[in-house]
C-alpha cells in the first residue's frame, strides 16, 4: 500500500511517499514503513497505527534533508566478449561448426528412432 500521508506538511519540506507495511498483530495493529525497521508503531485500530506512523515520519523528516544523487557505475566489459571472433579467421572454423551441425542432426535422428519404438 503506498501512503501519501504528508499532504499537510509546511512547504517547507517536499511530498514524500512512502509504502506502510500493516500487519494485524494481537490486540491490535502495527505498522512500518517499508525498508525502515525503526519507523514502527503498534495501535488499537488501523487509522490509529497509521496517524501513530505518519507523526512518527514526520518527527524523523523534520531536521534532515532527502538528496537525490547519480552515481556512474563503471563500464566493464562482458566476460565472454574477449572470446567473440577469436576463431574468425581460423579456415577450418566452418568445418567444425559443419561438424557440430552433422552431429546435431545424427543425435536428432537417434532421439526420433527411439521414439518410433
Amino acid at each position: 500500500m503506498t501512503g501519501n500521508l504528508l499532504k499537510n506538511v509546511t512547504n517547507e519540506l517536499s511530498t514524500v511517499n512512502y509504502s506502510v507495511l500493516v500487519e494485524v498483530k494481537e490486540g491490535g495493529y502495527q505498522a512500518t514503513v517499508w525498508g525502515l525497521q525503526d519507523c514502527q508503531v503498534f495501535a488499537a485500530t488501523r487509522e490509529e497505527a497509521l496517524n501513530n506512523l505518519h507523526e512518527l515520519v514526520n518527527i524523523r523528516l523534520k531536521n534532515v534533508e532527502i538528496v537525490t544523487q547519480e552515481i556512474e557505475a563503471p563500464k566493464s566489459e562482458h566476460p565472454w566478449m574477449k572470446f567473440a571472433g577469436m576463431y574468425q579467421d581460423n579456415p577450418l572454423f566452418n568445418d567444425v561448426l559443419s561438424n557440430i551441425e552433422d552431429y546435431r542432426r545424427e543425435l536428432d535422428a537417434e532421439i526420433g528412432a527411439e521414439d518410433e519404438i
